[in-house]
This record gives structure tokens, sequence and C-alpha cells, in this order.
């Protein structure tokens, strides 16, 4: 009989005993405490911590738009520390997706241009089935000729959205995707984005402070002080407030 070997899920994204430091001396500022973790392929995970807790400066460190003083990072089989300019502009390109709370469209091109971008930029050419998916699924084939003046809030988020998916990337950082949008428009970008990882395998590592944001992801990981310090598994938004205000009121008493 011969025994069955369970791989475990494969890292989309980890950080190995990570620390960033930022200036010297008095002014010396600890970001990140030597933080390991490691964040599943096909999985939506949010991060979250009070303010200056490190969250987004991990998920810079992650997706190489800051490097680390020590540890590694890692994108897949890809470990970003210590690639140079070339190395980096090669990953972003073609394994990682970017969602920034500004919707950073180009005001001059069309929704379906702005989508597009990226593989423009690149040389590359679409996957006609995989454009038509993203488009299906984020519901804009009737703005696609639309500039971005002529969007709304949530329509300028999804087109961001649809152009961080359209390359099929490894993983898609999202930082405070919502944080721009009312809760209507909100929802229908997050209902987005986990329809994309539970319907076509996408990894999602998104920073928020929104405890309704946080329930739509497979799992929260919370910072304070740079340290990872707990983590939740299937959240909902009243078990992740809860987590916060306990974190808050820790890191009051510290203070």
């Amino acid at each position: 009989m011969t025994a069955t070997v369970v791989r475990a899920p494969q890292a989309a994204a980890r950080a190995n005993d990570v620390w960033k430091v930022y200036g010297s001396g008095e002014a010396q500022v600890i970001a990140l405490r030597g933080v390991s973790a490691e964040f599943e392929s096909g999985r939506f995970t949010a991060i979250m911590g009070p303010s200056g807790s490190g969250k987004s400066t991990l998920m810079h460190c992650l997706a190489g738009l800051d490097s680390v003083t020590r540890g590694e990072a890692w994108v897949g089989d890809t470990r970003i520390t210590g690639l140079g300019d070339s190395g980096l502009t090669n990953l972003r390109r073609d394994k990682i997706g970017f969602i920034f709370q500004q919707f950073n469209l180009l005001p001059t091109l069309t929704a379906k241009e702005n989508i597009l971008l990226p593989l423009s930029i690149a040389g590359r050419k679409p996957d006609p089935a995989w454009y038509d998916i993203v488009i299906r699924t984020v519901g804009l084939a009737d703005r696609l000729g639309h500039r971005p003046n002529q969007l709304s809030g949530g329509q300028q988020q999804r087109v961001a959205c649809a152009r961080a998916l359209v390359s099929r990337p490894e993983v898609i950082f999202a930082d405070e995707p919502t944080g721009n949008l009312d809760s209507r428009s909100g929802a229908e970008v997050l209902g987005f984005l986990r329809n994309s990882v539970r319907e076509h395998g996408q990894t999602i590592i998104m920073v928020t402070h929104d405890p309704v944001a946080a329930s739509y992801a497979d799992r929260v990981v919370f910072l304070a002080d740079g340290q990872i310090v707990s983590e939740l598994i299937e959240p909902t938004p009243e078990t992740v407030l809860d987590t916060m205000k306990k974190l808050d009121s820790l890191t009051e008493a510290a203070n």
C-alpha cells in the first residue's frame, strides 16, 4: 500500500524574521520586529492592527515596495530580499497585482485602456477568455469606453481591481481598497475580491482598518507594535471588532 503524501498549500507570500527599522539614534523607529508569517495561495487574508502597528509596512515589504532591514521576504519561490531594480520591476510586472485606496487610474484613458495598461507596458496581450471572465465578474461590460471622470468611485475601484487581475498575478496586494468608497460601493468591491478568490483561485492580501471589510477575508492577521499578536479564521465583523478593541486597550496600557 502506497502512502499518500499531503502537501501544505504553497505560500503565495511569506516573511521570515522580517525587521524594518527607519532612522537611527533617538529618531529610530522600529516598524517591524521579527515578523514571520505565511500567506497561502488561493486565500483572502486581511492584515489589521492599531495605527502605527506596522500593517502597511509589512505589506510593502512583502510586495517589494520597501526593503527589509533584516530577514527575508518572498513571493512564491522568488526571494525579494536582495533583488535589484530590474528584478523588482520584473517581479511586480509578472507576479504581483496592486489595488490602492487611491484608484490610480490615468484620466485620459478609457476603463478598458486602464485595465489593459500593465499588459500593454509589458508588451503582452490579454488572454481573451480570462479577460471576459474578469470583465463579467466586475460588472463593467457597459462602462469600458468611459473615462474615469465618467465613472463613480465604486466603478473606478472595480476598474483598478480588474487591472490588477487581468495579468493573473500570483498575488494581489490591496491597501485599504475601500477607504474612499461608501458602504454600498465598498461591499461591491469586497464581494468581487472574495469571489475572485473562491471562484477563480486568486490570492489576495489586504490591509484594512475596517472590521466589516476584514470579515470578507478567510483569515485575519493582527499586528501590534510591529509584531503579529493574533489571528482569526473565518472572521465575522463582531469577532474582528472584539479583537481590535483588545489590541487598542493593550496599546493604550503600554503607552
